[in-house]
């Protein structure tokens, strides 16, 4: 599973599909439920391009 996880395309994926719901997603809901999705989305949206960061050669 970890190999999986962290695959080029799958890192890809998660950092952008997560950035883009944590963008979007104030604008649909905007009480503390759309801002803490935001946030989450953020945090796995950073992590996902940190991962790509590290495996860059």
């Amino acid at each position: 599973m970890k190999a999986l996880l962290s695959s080029r395309p799958v890192l890809w994926f998660l950092f952008l599909f997560n950035l883009t719901v944590a963008l979007a997603a104030p604008l649909i809901d905007d009480s503390a439920q759309g801002i803490a999705t935001s946030l989450g989305m953020a945090v796995v949206s950073v992590g996902a391009g940190l991962g790509l960061l590290k495996g860059r050669k």
